[in-house]
């Protein structure tokens, strides 16, 4: 599932590649991506401009001189490629959005979603996610505080979209083989120095990603040379069996509580 750097790398692309234009047509191919019967959804976003291309954890948001927003959730296999009719790829699309030539494809939203609302439905539908990792006032300080108010397991709390926006399984995976502690432990035993630790991998994580276009396999359009660059660079996650790049034991790969997790039992504790 894309997480904060994905959607992030998705963010910056396009507001470049289509910030600013109009929607000139729209096609839902399949109902249940939206949540407007087609011919609605076409009446209220055709014409309008992008003003803004925004993002909120894993979301991004489509923002419509109108004051609606289109709000995309990817989920699981979801991914989005901005081209034309002559160079789309051999995939189905579930929803299209046309700006002038160029079309955005939306593929694999089975689970996914793009949602028309209002802003003030979208200020809702927000309202539960947790601080985002990299703003600029989320500081060691503000995790420590997060982290006193829970007694469970590391990786299912950095995963937890109410408690912390944007990290999912890959990069709390990274980030937890950046600091060098185990995404198994238990979050009270963490150390205020292991705390630090854990803050100063996730900026470093996450930063890295995003500067290397985060592990999407399909470019986001013809000549897109930033998507996926971070996938080559993963350190643990999906590479369960591989010799560790620090110290050459064997990662492990398993589970908890249903998601895959890694990690290596020699240099993580």
């Amino acid at each position: 599932m894309p997480e904060l750097p994905e959607m992030e790398t998705y963010r910056r692309l396009l507001q470049q590649q289509i910030g600013g234009l109009a929607i000139t047509d729209t096609h839902v191919e399949r109902e249940k991506t939206v949540n407007l019967p087609g011919d609605q959804f076409a009446q209220i976003v055709r014409g309008k401009r992008l003003t803004l291309i925004d993002r909120r954890g894993k979301h991004l948001l489509f923002h419509l001189e109108n004051s609606y927003v289109l709000l995309l959730h990817l989920m699981l296999g979801g991914f989005l490629y901005l081209g034309t009719a002559e160079d789309k790829l051999l995939r189905s699309s579930q929803v299209m959005l046309s700006l002038g030539n160029r079309i955005l494809y939306f593929h694999g939203l089975r689970l996914g979603y793009l949602h028309l609302l209002t802003t003030e439905q979208i200020d809702e539908r927000l309202a539960d996610l947790g601080p985002e990792p990299l703003a600029p006032a989320f500081t060691a300080a503000h995790l420590a505080q997060l982290l006193s108010t829970k007694r469970g397991i590391l990786k299912t709390a950095l995963v937890d979209q109410h408690w912390l926006a944007g990290i999912g399984n890959c990069y709390s995976d990274e980030i937890c083989f950046h600091a060098g502690i185990l995404p198994t432990r238990r979050i009270p035993d963490l150390t205020p120095e292991e705390v630090t630790r854990l803050y100063l991998s996730m900026q470093t994580v996450l930063n890295e990603a995003m500067q290397y276009g985060g592990y999407m396999e399909t470019p986001l359009y013809q000549g897109d040379g930033l998507t996926s660059g971070f996938n080559a660079r993963c350190r643990v996650y999906d590479r369960g069996g591989e010799p560790c790049l620090r110290c050459s034991h064997a990662i492990v790969g398993d589970r908890l509580s249903s998601r895959k997790v890694f990690f290596c039992t020699h240099c993580q504790t």
